[in-house]
């Protein structure tokens, strides 16, 4: 099945950048670039594209227009996946982007354009509606978290925090197994150790855990 693509960017070089990666791909079209939040609204309204790729800012305002339109495709288009870009990590965009939900969401740093293949694994799994955040997302989440709510957080490893990190990128344990340089049985344990320190349960392969982890970090009160 071929996944249909919009992209916003007011980056002109980089939208192109970004359009170009995308066309040598099989089983990808771009069905529509835009330069502002007003010129993207209509592209989906129009072509209704699996996953929206978008910058945070864009005019008109260069605030949060890529929020607005998240906000905009989960009330009209719930199945719409889209992916937000940015130069920085900033946890509290991430918070706003998962407040209703991690299905079909992204959160990307600029940084990772370059690699088309880590592009595509975000893209492929939030239009199949998991969902994608940049490793150091996570780390900020990990650390906000850390220092508002509580010592749990403290209590993982590093090891368990590039486990949870290539969890929420969406990938599998065998994935995370490769990685990282471990056997599938270190993965899990891993994983176990993960949860159990955050007092969360649930099936290591299913979505809803590695949502209800998004979830969990996302409600650090800092920024």
């Amino acid at each position: 099945m071929t996944l249909r693509i919009a992209i916003a960017e007011d980056n002109f070089l980089v939208r192109e950048g970004v359009r170009r990666m995308f066309a040598t791909e099989s089983g990808l079209e771009v069905v529509g670039v835009a330069a502002d939040l007003p010129e993207l609204l209509t592209i989906v309204d129009n072509e209704k594209p699996d996953v929206v790729l978008t910058d945070i800012r864009m005019p008109p305002q260069q605030t949060d227009e890529g929020i607005q339109a998240a906000e905009y495709c989960r009330q009209h288009y719930p199945d719409m996946g889209v992916i937000l870009l940015s130069q920085y990590a900033e946890s509290r965009y991430v918070r706003v982007l998962l407040a209703q939900g991690t299905e079909r969401r992204g959160y990307l740093l600029k940084e990772r354009i370059a690699d088309i293949d880590d592009l595509m694994v975000g893209v492929r799994e939030v239009a199949k509606g998991g969902s994608a955040l940049d490793p150091k997302i996570v780390e900020t989440l990990l650390q906000v978290r850390s220092r508002d709510r509580g010592q749990e957080l403290r209590r993982l490893t590093r090891r368990e925090r590039e486990v949870l990190a290539a969890m929420a990128e969406g990938h599998t344990n065998a994935v995370i197994a490769e990685k990282l340089y471990l056997s599938s049985r270190g993965v899990e344990k891993h994983i176990n150790s993960i949860f159990s320190k955050l007092g969360l349960t649930g099936d290591q392969q299913a979505h809803p855990r590695v949502r209800a982890v998004l979830l969990y970090l996302s409600e650090g009160s800092g920024t």
